[in-house]
């Protein structure tokens, strides 16, 4: 396995995962009446619980795709 191919499988891992977080962060902003609703029928969440769920699981989401995709990356990119 040569590194010009770890090279791209973290760079594509790291758009793939980039573009998932921005999805769902368009998804919360432009439906969050809809999903509150809809997960109100299951769960007893009040909407200030539901942002913070929501905004730390995308904290929580950012940092490992920096950790596991976008470090290694970098360390391959600028030591391999």
């Amino acid at each position: 396995m040569d590194s010009e191919w770890l090279i791209s499988f973290f760079a594509w891992g790291a758009v793939i995962n980039l573009l998932l977080l921005l999805l769902w962060f368009l998804v919360i902003i432009v439906a969050r009446d809809w999903i509150i609703n809809f997960h109100g029928r299951w769960f007893k969440l009040s909407e200030q619980s539901f942002d913070k769920i929501h905004y730390g699981l995308l904290a929580v989401f950012e940092m490992l795709v920096f950790i596991f995709f976008i470090t290694p990356y970098l360390a391959l990119r600028f030591f391999a």
